[in-house]
């Protein structure tokens, strides 16, 4: 297996596991210890050593660069050594690497609001993955301010510290999109996860967002009964994901909740107490209001609303994200649905195509949609 350290911007902490690819074709000497291939037979004819041409086609350079890194002849972008390690390694180059280019190759994750239930689990998964990662991979996790979008434009290219690649979560803004776009340009392989950022090309790993809306309105166009207005809720127009989310709630109802009138789409920024506001104001403007989707944050504050209000029961209410707080709103009946977008299942995707971005391993890493998980008060 592969084993190593994952620090945070913040503090450091112990790390990750990340797929067994290798578990057919290596065994673990220790917890400490690196790959091993398998003993050969008695007899067997000797594995031979990579070439300069072969480790220079998974890299994706020439043999000449190859040979300057594997030599230490110097002249080669950082980026590129990393790029070349990463592919000797991989092909199990027998010799000993210069010592200069023996460190460790880095993986950044940007991530927003550690103080939102959804990013700090998403920060967990990262951290707990499995640890299959070689000690010398080392991921880092830094949490920026969502409302400071040149400050997230401005970590994109200028890392604190020398990056091999890039995991971001981040807001939609032209500043972002900009900076995302010269990285790019660079070849820094980037994966952008739970949201993506217009204007780049750069891979996206999550779920289906424009999906998930339609799923909510189909879960109340067929389940609740009393038809009326219809609100969605979310953070804003900051964030593609809940853009995407709460356009397949609208449309879905369009086309086929002829019971329903979708009438507004309200933002709460993802805060417990301007949640509730807006919710309180839409219960008092329409008092036939009878479904409300949260295509983002804070369901607690709109849980106590309903509860508070007495109208728990005639509301149909569909958000994202099983918690305990969530989890409890579905027993009380306050809320009827709850699609959860495994953040685990993201942040392992992400760094799987990291590792084959990086030429740490060379099997193939497919990159459907993540699934999401429909939960009601009786699959808790």
């Amino acid at each position: 297996m592969l084993q190593g350290t994952l620090t945070s911007h913040s503090a450091g902490t112990p790390l990750i596991r990340l797929g067994a690819a290798r578990r057919s074709t290596f065994s673990h000497k220790g917890r400490r210890g690196r790959l091993r291939a398998p003993a050969r037979r008695a007899g067997a004819p000797p594995i031979p050593k990579p070439t300069f041409l072969e480790i220079a086609r998974r890299a994706g350079v020439g043999t000449a660069t190859v040979e300057r890194v594997l030599n230490g002849r110097g002249g080669v972008r950082p980026q590129t050594v990393e790029k070349v390690v990463a592919a000797a390694r991989s092909l199990d180059y027998p010799r000993r690497l210069p010592e200069a280019h023996r460190g460790v190759i880095r993986i950044e994750v940007i991530l927003v609001r550690p103080d939102a239930t959804f990013f700090a689990r998403l920060s967990r998964a990262f951290e707990r993955i499995a640890a299959t990662l070689d000690r010398s991979i080392a991921v880092h996790r830094t949490f920026l301010d969502e409302a400071n979008p040149a400050a997230i434009a401005r970590r994109i290219l200028e890392p604190e510290m020398r990056r091999a690649a890039l995991i971001l979560a981040a807001p939609d803004h032209p500043l972002v999109s900009a900076a995302l776009a010269k990285l790019e340009a660079e070849n820094i392989p980037t994966v952008q996860i739970v949201t993506q950022i217009s204007g780049t090309g750069s891979t996206y790993v999550g779920i289906d967002n424009y999906a998930a809306g339609r799923m909510a309105g189909l879960l109340l166009a067929r389940m609740q009964r009393r038809p009326g207005k219809v609100v969605a809720i979310c953070h804003s127009q900051i964030y593609r994901v809940h853009r995407d989310r709460v356009r397949g709630f609208f449309d879905y109802l369009i086309e086929q909740g002829r019971d329903f009138e979708p009438i507004a789409a309200l933002f709460g920024f993802d805060d417990g107490d301007r949640n509730a506001e807006q919710l309180h104001d839409a219960l008092k403007r329409w008092p036939d209001l009878a479904g409300l989707y949260n295509a983002g944050g804070a369901n607690t504050a709109l849980n106590e609303v309903l509860r508070k209000h007495g109208r728990a029961r005639d509301i149909f209410f569909v958000g994202h994200e099983l918690t305990e707080r969530s989890a409890r709103g579905l027993r009380e009946g306050t809320m009827d649905v709850v699609l959860d977008q495994a953040p685990e299942a993201q942040a392992r995707r992400a760094i799987d195509l990291m590792l084959a971005a990086l030429n740490l391993h060379d099997l193939p890493v497919e990159n459907p949609p993540i699934r999401f998980i429909t939960f009601t008060a009786e699959n808790l």
